[in-house]
């Protein structure tokens, strides 16, 4: 448990300066025995952090859990919405359902109180369009934030009430509304 969170990684099973360089069947097998052979208790969420692209994860997990569904996170730029949008559309071509599109990186308040919107504007909207799913959420850039995961303490638990707090806990409101989990397999609870 990561502050009260079940979690799992590669990273825990590896040395930090190793490289896990699997494909195939290596990392079939290791994403299944992640998925499928860990306890998850009886969670309301699954959430798998998937690699950006179009590759053997999605595949695997496809393969694993059938009707997993797939939350596409992207930036406002439009070269990230490329690549997500490729991963939404590869999701669609293994009959994953894609649920929403949710925009990281939103923009930036400086120290002026300014908002800036560094990476653009619109984009997450942009895609959520184009793929005719909802904008569930734009998550703000904050410097707690990426301190926070530098650190291993997630930004909800810092005590602060910031905008970027706001934001996922409105995001994590908006998920949960579309629906409650659906019973795939018995030990396996998925979103």
């Amino acid at each position: 448990l990561v502050h009260g969170v079940r979690c799992l990684s590669m990273g825990y099973f590896v040395p930090d300066e190793q490289p896990v360089i699997w494909r195939g069947p290596m990392l079939h097998k290791a994403i299944e025995q992640l998925v499928t052979e860990a306890w998850w208790d009886q969670p309301d969420f699954l959430l798998i952090d998937m690699p950006p692209g179009t590759g053997d994860v999605a595949l695997t997990l496809s393969e694993i859990v059938p009707r997993i569904e797939m939350y596409v996170v992207t930036t406002p730029q439009a070269a990230a919405q490329r690549v997500a949008q490729r991963s939404a559309y590869a999701a669609r071509k293994l009959k994953l359902a894609v649920r929403g599109v949710i925009e990281n990186m939103s923009w930036f308040v400086g120290d002026d109180g300014k908002r800036y919107d560094i990476f653009g504007s619109g984009g997450g909207q942009k895609l959520a369009d184009e793929l005719g799913v909802p904008l569930l959420g734009q998550v703000p850039l904050n410097m707690t934030l990426r301190e926070g995961g530098d650190e291993g303490t997630p930004i909800v638990t810092d005590g602060n009430d910031t905008d970027v707090h706001a934001a996922f806990a409105q995001l994590a409101k908006t998920i949960a509304a579309q629906g409650q989990a659906r019973v795939y397999r018995q030990e396996l609870r998925l979103v």
